[in-house]
């Protein structure tokens, strides 16, 4: 969907519907809207530009006359031509059909929707899975990358596996988590979600089949798919992921390896009991089925220290284990890291710098001082603390305005409540009808394309006064759906 990065100018002697024919007429012209490419709808573009839907009709009926643009009933409005290509006789690119036949899938139409709304202010992200930005340490981050101005070396590429002095720090950190790994065996990569893409590239046979948890964060992303791999579910209960249904996926499928987030699981919230990890290790041994450990909520526990790692009871060099700065410190610094046996770990550094050449050398640096001294555990409790605020607050909004209409379980960390309705209902409705209220929502169809009953709230980036105006908004828009 094409975006608007403008507004007319209401002062202006320059009738406001003639502003926007320009500013169409000019995305059209330089051909950053090409050919075939489909405007927002009118309301959407009322909304966009601040005006009346009687405005936008009046310049697209201009812009259709000059014949840059076309409606078809059913189809929308689109780009038909361009003042280049009346002029010419020599046709510009067809630009979207280069789009439609590129091999990576497209997002689902609800991830490009609130990828597109959620940097506009006139929504409440009632979903979104980021720190607030009150608890990224500005201050903090400002002495962090003085310092790594003071100590770093010329800022050239970095070795394949990344900064060293950060791969030892890693090591250092992991170590408190009960993991023991050298820097040799850690690979530094630019935020968690790379290092799917690494492994998909790297490792994995396209056809290949992964198992995950379901409901999960990964089916949201068509990473996998789009390296021609098949994503099969494993269901969960309260421990995590049932070890049973496991097995009897395993005997049916043959996957060539599971993903899991056993600590405070995304959407979730839920974390897997000491005996089911147990369990799930054993299974994957005795199957020779490789893991991919997700912990990047692991640290961010609110009443009291969950289990140790997965990572903790491999002895085989069975799990790789995924950490990232991006949920507990900030998502901009885009620094994670995977642990896993050296020529793995290898492999995949080689790839990555086929693909970037390296994370940002300047990040690597920044993060180093953050995980080398005191500040990053002492960051680690004041965000524990500001997020449980939030949990113990959200969880009061929903007791107050939906006990009649849902259950949830309280998290004990990470950053979300898994809102279960009572009753069935259109998501894709209640979706857009939350939006018309102001609230950004996530659905769970997201993370499970069946699910018509939950919703994936957020207590880590809405602010405490507007979660309350949020929950209450959007308890009033279900309850007048149901």
């Amino acid at each position: 969907m094409l975006s608007i990065d403008w507004k007319p100018d209401k002062s202006s002697d320059i009738a406001v519907y003639r502003q926007i024919v320009a500013y169409i007429k000019g995305k059209i012209e330089t051909g950053e809207w090409p050919i075939d490419s489909q405007l927002p709808t009118q309301r959407a573009l009322a909304l966009s530009f601040g005006v009346n839907r009687s405005t936008v009709v009046t310049a697209l009926d201009e812009l259709r006359a000059e014949g840059l643009i076309q409606s078809t009933v059913g189809s929308g409005t689109r780009v038909s031509n361009n003042t280049w290509s009346l002029l010419s006789a020599t046709p510009p690119p067809d630009w979207m059909s280069y789009v439609q036949a590129g091999t990576h899938p497209p997002n689902m139409p609800t991830i490009q929707e609130i990828n597109r709304l959620e940097p506009d202010p006139r929504y409440i992200r009632l979903g979104t899975g980021e720190l607030s930005p009150e608890l990224i340490p500005m201050d903090k981050m400002a002495e962090m990358m003085r310092r790594a101005g003071e100590n770093m070396t010329p800022l050239g590429y970095a070795e394949p596996k990344g900064l060293l002095s950060l791969r030892q720090a890693v090591s250092q950190h992991l170590r408190g988590r009960g993991i023991e790994t050298s820097p040799a065996s850690i690979l530094i990569v630019s935020g968690a979600l790379q290092a799917l893409q690494l492994i998909s590239q790297g490792l994995l046979h396209p056809g290949s089949t992964i198992m995950a948890e379901r409901p999960s964060y990964l089916y949201s992303l068509p990473l996998f798919q789009a390296s021609g791999m098949r994503l099969v579910g494993v269901p969960m209960d309260q421990d995590g992921m049932i070890a049973e249904a496991l097995v009897h996926q395993q005997q049916v499928q043959r996957a060539a390896l599971l993903y899991t987030i056993p600590a405070f699981h995304n959407p979730t919230g839920r974390s897997m009991s000491e005996k089911r990890r147990e369990q799930l290790m054993a299974v994957c041994e005795r199957e020779r089925l490789p893991v991919l450990e997700d912990d990047v909520y692991g640290e961010l526990w609110l009443d009291e220290p969950g289990a140790a790692p997965l990572k903790t009871r491999d002895h085989q060099g069975q799990v790789l284990y995924l950490g990232s700065l991006s949920k507990t410190l900030s998502p901009g610094l885009r620094i994670g890291w995977l642990v896993g046996p050296q020529p793995v770990i290898e492999r995949l550094a080689d790839v990555k710098m086929q693909i970037d050449y390296g994370a940002s050398g300047l990040s690597q640096w920044v993060a180093a001082e953050w995980l080398s001294g005191a500040c990053y555990q002492q960051h680690l409790q004041e965000v524990r603390a500001a997020l449980r605020h939030r949990r113990d607050q959200m969880c009061y909004y929903l007791q107050r305005w939906f006990s009649d209409i849902a259950i949830w379980e309280k998290p004990q960390g990470g950053f979300y409540v898994w809102l279960q309705l009572r009753h069935a209902l259109s998501m894709r409705t209640l979706f857009d009808r939350a939006l018309k209220q102001g609230i950004l929502l996530n659905p769970g169809y997201i993370y499970d394309q069946t699910d018509s009953r939950h919703l994936r709230l957020s207590y880590a980036y809405v602010d405490v006064k507007e979660m309350e105006e949020a929950v209450y908004r959007l308890a009033v828009c279900i309850k007048d759906m149901l």
